[in-house]
């Protein structure tokens, strides 16, 4: 039988997220449910296609349309998510995929084509394509059950940290408190000079994944100092979406979190810390090696309209430097109030 490529509309969320669980290569961001999730919270035109053969589906490409007029046109494989790309089962529903993705490319007149893969792709995507494995890389390291084993794995300073952040008398809770999660990663951000995303986007994510997705918030006595908002796939835990106030920084507070987020993890069941991503030569990448896990590169691969370039929509281009230093110190209100609408174009 050959391979047909329809819309997500004509296999359903549950068909498509069965696959995805299937597959040994398949992500948290490969789910369906991100495009209900991308359009709401957004307004992106998602384009979610799946490879079938006599009535199975054998492959699926989440995809969505970025357009807006200050950051351009792309097509990506998933925007707003660290992994994506083509998840098949065999060589010919990938390529019917990636035809299929060429060809809404050519349609849709995006400047670029972007997939996401997370691991080494086992086929060449084909003429035409580019890689960019200088950005980003992650960070995925096993877990045990056992508390003990997993704050030994942990290396000697970083271990203190957790440990000082404990004596500082932190606790943690866990649950859905969308509102006390975004007030304190908006802090965060604004001080990195990061655009915030809306609150709603947090509510969305939380309302379509249900039970795969929480927020683990660490407390100094009654107030918030971190707070982050995790993932669950089979057995992995993906802290994705946190940060902590200024007041962290003194009592350890993000330390203790990602601490907790392990330990309640491991208590669920989970056997993998997916730590996500980072880009090269940056404190976020240093913090995470200080926990003892190893970079693995990213490979992030583009199909580009003729005449155009690979986009660089990142805090380290240069071009962007006196924009985010400025953004540092606007007044955490205003800074909320402009950052949804500059976000929704940085997928």
């Amino acid at each position: 039988m050959a391979v047909i490529v329809r819309p997500l509309e004509d296999a359903g969320e549950a068909a498509w997220d069965r696959f995805v669980l299937a597959m040994p290569a398949g992500t948290f961001f490969h789910r369906a449910g991100w495009a209900r999730a991308v359009e709401t919270a957004f307004g992106h035109a998602t384009h979610y296609a799946f490879a079938e053969r006599d009535g199975a589906i054998t492959g699926v490409l989440p995809l969505a349309r970025v357009k807006t007029r200050l950051f351009g046109d792309t097509l990506i494989s998933v925007p707003f998510c660290v992994y994506g790309g083509v998840l098949a089962a065999d060589a010919e529903s990938e390529a019917a995929l990636l035809a299929h993705a060429e060809a809404l490319l050519a349609r849709t007149g995006a400047a670029a084509l972007e997939l996401r893969d997370r691991d080494p792709p086992e086929r060449l995507a084909g003429e035409g394509w580019a890689e960019r494995p200088d950005l980003y890389v992650t960070f995925r390291k096993p877990i045990a059950a056992d508390h003990d084993a997993n704050m030994k794995a942990i290396p000697r300073k970083q271990r203190a940290m957790v440990r000082k952040g404990m004596q500082a008398g932190l606790t943690s809770v866990a649950g859905r408190d969308v509102a006390v999660l975004h007030r304190v990663y908006a802090e965060s951000v604004r001080n990195l000079g990061t655009p915030v995303f809306p609150r709603r986007y947090f509510r969305i994510l939380m309302q379509v994944f249900g039970g795969d997705a929480d927020a683990v918030t660490v407390m100094d006595k009654e107030t918030p100092v971190a707070s982050v908002l995790n993932f669950y796939f089979r057995d992995e835990v993906l802290p994705y979406y946190g940060g902590g106030t200024a007041a962290a920084r003194g009592c350890a507070g993000n330390d203790f979190m990602y601490w907790e987020v392990m330990r309640r993890a491991a208590d669920r069941g989970c056997r993998l810390f997916d730590f996500g991503r980072s880009k090269l030569n940056t404190g976020a990448m240093a913090f995470k090696r200080n926990w003892g896990f190893e970079a693995a590169n990213l490979h992030y691969r583009f199909k580009l309209k003729p005449g155009e370039a690979i986009p660089d929509l990142n805090p380290l281009n240069p071009k962007y430097a006196l924009v985010i230093a400025a953004w540092k110190r606007l007044p955490l209100p205003v800074a909320n109030a402009i950052g949804p609408f500059i976000v929704r174009g940085l997928g």
